[in-house]
């Protein structure tokens, strides 16, 4: 087995954060070095769940001792209403959102599933239903449920398996003016490959332009700026423990547009509410302190003062950080080859830098990804294991492949821990 790629950018890349501002990031979360359970290590596994500010901790803490429900006459309740509220304003500026609503779920997929749901159901009977097999099942297989369960056809998009991408002509070679609803993937999780989901999104509406456009983008929301107005899309999909926060609810956009369609909801509502049930302000809480903390790493970079500017200013750093992390891990440096370097390894997806977002998956011939996982954590390199199972294996089958060692980063990760990586997977390799 082969690189199915010779090469990639070769021009350097440099990262904009220097060591002293890199170790300011580093503080300011937990378990940077040392996990709790395991000893020292190193953290490539933030595409499972990045690391967790230590803000939010402290303040979810706090707030999850507090009671006392909204909507009571007291201090405490009008405490928790004023966090909800603070909360539901800086998700809509994460999102880029100055229309439609936001809500909580269960997680991402749940939100997903209900989206898909609830826009299959409140379109006109007939006509298709679109999803490509380089989304996440939560889209994929919500999709072909509700096409079955309303009698509709289901198309799935095909994606150019030797770079990982779904274009725009791949969809605009499947819409119809009669396709009710399509979903889209904004960063694949398993190949760390960014889609133009404006393009394809464009594409849709040139033949569909009454579809419900559905985007996942759990994935691409830790590496970047969000910008849900732009897209053009109907909702918009993050989850937030992938985004330095902890392992609490998924959060969705919807356009003005989508938020008013049939939809589970409590009869006397407005309809444009999604929520059911009570919000736990704790978790509003944690938005509002992953927002701050994007917000600071913006100021170092910008001097604007609106939010937005400098989470716009955080999110290009952000990328070019990760960039020239990746950039070393797929070239290596004057010390270290680079997985496009090392005999019988093969890259999945493009090597295009500048269309990933911190994920690198790759695979070894006659070597068994499990075991090349488990060696690496024996030596203190955390990665993982993505197989072709129920939540890989759309992406992975249709590249003929079993399984891949997945190596994602965040901007909190350094070079000297790529160097360790390459050095201790060279020796392996021997």
């Amino acid at each position: 087995m082969n690189n199915a790629h010779a090469e990639s950018n070769q021009e350097p890349i440099t990262s904009p954060l220097d060591l002293d501002l890199l170790e300011q990031i580093r503080s300011q979360f937990h378990h940077t070095e040392h996990c709790p359970y395991a000893g020292k290590r190193i953290y490539f596994e933030s595409a499972g769940g990045s690391l967790t500010l230590k803000s939010v901790i402290e303040r979810t803490a706090e707030l999850g001792a507090v009671p006392d429900n909204e909507h009571r006459n007291n201090a405490a309740s009008k405490a928790m209403s004023s966090v909800v509220e603070e909360g539901l304003e800086n998700l809509k500026l994460l999102f880029g959102a100055k229309s439609g609503v936001v809500f909580g779920g269960e997680t991402g997929t749940e939100c997903l599933f209900r989206l898909v749901r609830s826009a299959v159901l409140a379109s006109p009977e007939g006509g298709s239903i679109l999803s490509s097999s380089v989304e996440h099942p939560s889209t994929y297989s919500a999709t072909q449920i509700w096409a079955e369960n309303t009698s509709r056809e289901w198309i799935e998009v095909p994606f150019d398996t030797r770079s990982g991408v779904v274009s725009a002509a791949d969809y605009a070679s499947c819409v119809r003016p009669d396709t009710r609803v399509a979903t889209v993937i904004h960063t694949n999780p398993v190949t760390g490959v960014v889609m133009d989901i404006k393009a394809i999104i464009d594409a849709i509406r040139a033949i569909a332009p009454e579809c419900y456009v559905i985007v996942d983008g759990i994935q691409h929301a830790p590496h970047g700026y969000l910008d849900v107005e732009a897209y053009g899309a109907d909702a918009y999909v993050l989850s937030l423990y992938k985004v330095y926060s902890k392992f609490n609810n998924g959060y969705a956009w919807l356009s003005d547009r989508m938020s008013v369609i049939p939809h589970d909801r409590l009869i006397g509502k407005p309809n444009n509410v999604w929520e059911l049930g009570s919000r736990d302000p704790s978790a509003l809480a944690a938005i509002t302190e992953v927002v701050k903390y994007l917000a600071w790493l913006g100021k170092q970079f910008t001097q604007e003062a609106g939010t937005r500017d400098q989470l716009h200013a955080a999110g290009k750093v952000m990328l070019q950080h990760e960039r020239a992390l990746i950039s070393m891990l797929l070239n290596g440096n004057a010390e270290h080859c680079g997985l496009l370097g090392m005999q019988g390894v093969t890259v999945v997806g493009t090597t295009d830098i500048n269309q990933r977002e911190g994920v690198v998956s790759f695979c070894v011939e006659n070597m068994e990804t499990a075991n090349l996982v488990e060696l690496l954590g024996d030596r203190g390199i955390r990665i993982h294991t993505r197989s072709s199972d129920i939540y890989s294996g759309n992406i992975l089958r249709p590249l003929g492949i079993e399984s891949v060692a997945r190596v994602s980063f965040a901007h909190y990760n350094t070079e000297e821990e790529v160097r360790t990586f390459l050095e201790n997977l060279l020796e392996i390799l021997k």
